[in-house]
């Protein structure tokens, strides 16, 4: 029987269908922020950063600023990892230079205090909105991320009520209370996929499972705890949403990076700048696509250098399915004019 699939024509489909571009498709890790001065200009009119994800409509036109801009070949929706937990029932609060901050969940009674992963739509129903406002004004050419914080670190700062340098909280909870531990992560497992099939449904043609603090995770814990609860999470979204592609981002995963594509399904595997493009195309892009992998202390500092290390990023990763990407998210000093240097480098 004839496949009757339509071509995937966006870029970023094509890499994640596993095409080798002679340009790889473009776009970064918090490319809607705080470095632009028109996304600050909207924050301020928002009031504070959690009224503004929940403002679909400057939720919207501050996804859409990096677009117009510089020309992605993807729109990230504007959100948090922190907003599924507040979905659950857990306090959120953003303090002035200091980040987020959460009521904390240390025992079998603050656990018990969550809702039910499937009651979080309610409260995530402006999300969706953002979602539909995007897939219904982006040009045809981008594409549409949704994205969600994998369980583990989601509930490392569940647990500690902030981040930490070394998500310590976090590791003595699952030492010294598995149950609960495992409980929690069991909720978010569950709620992760609740909140992904949402954005889907809404119009999200890729989403990202971001696991920050993966790299904290060793040996039988990272099985655990960042590859099993990628491999649910992908199963169950491909289930209901058959061809959805998937990005995982089990950041400073190091050696665990190898076979991360095959143990979870994912279909694109992101890399940090902890480990070498020419380490990647060796050992994890001989399995499918890679995201990365420039340092993004480069759109700080700009110059010959940062030009130089993208386009050894491109040839490294030439020989297959690649998505250029910073290694982490773009910080509030970098300069906006690298950001168009760095594209113009890999565009070449």
């Amino acid at each position: 029987m004839p496949d009757t699939t339509p071509p995937k024509t966006k870029p970023i489909l094509r890499a994640l269908a596993g095409e080798t571009l002679p340009t790889p498709p473009i776009w970064m890790m918090r490319q809607a922020g705080r470095y632009l001065p028109e996304y600050r200009a909207t924050r301020a009119e928002a009031g504070d950063f959690l009224s503004l994800c929940y403002n679909s409509d400057l939720a919207t036109e501050v996804t859409l600023q990096p677009i117009r801009r510089y020309g992605f070949d993807a729109a990230i929706l504007f959100a948090d990892i922190l907003l599924v937990p507040q979905a659950l029932g857990a306090d959120l609060w953003f303090a002035t230079g200091e980040g987020p901050r959460l009521s904390t969940i240390t025992d079998r009674a603050g656990l018990d205090r969550l809702k039910p992963a499937a009651d979080i739509h309610e409260t995530l129903a402006p999300i969706y909105q953002t979602v539909r406002n995007l897939s219904g004004v982006l040009s045809p050419e981008v594409a549409l991320i949704g994205f969600a914080g994998a369980p583990w670190t989601v509930a490392t700062y569940m647990i500690a009520g902030r981040g930490t340098p070394d998500q310590g909280p976090a590791h003595a909870l699952k030492d010294s209370d598995r149950a609960v531990f495992d409980a929690l992560m069991e909720r978010l497992t569950e709620a992760t996929i609740e909140y992904l099939s949402a954005q889907i449904e809404a119009g999200a043609e890729v989403v990202k499972i971001f696991d920050s603090w993966a790299g904290s995770l060793k040996g039988a814990d990272f099985d655990r705890y960042a590859t099993d609860p990628a491999r649910r999470i992908t199963a169950a979204l491909k289930a209901r949403h058959p061809g959805i592609p998937v990005i995982a981002f089990p950041r400073e995963a190091g050696e665990k990076y190898i076979g991360f594509h095959a143990k979870t399904g994912a279909d694109c595997v992101a890399v940090d700048d902890s480990v070498s493009a020419e380490w990647v195309a060796e050992h994890v892009q001989v399995d499918g696509c890679v995201q990365g992998n420039l340092k993004s202390s480069h759109m700080v500092t700009g110059g010959e250098e940062m030009i130089r290390d993208t386009r050894r990023i491109v040839a490294a990763l030439s020989g297959g399915p690649h998505i250029f990407n910073l290694g982490h998210g773009i910080t509030p000093d970098a300069d906006p004019d690298n950001v168009q240097r760095m594209i113009d480098a890999v565009r070449g």
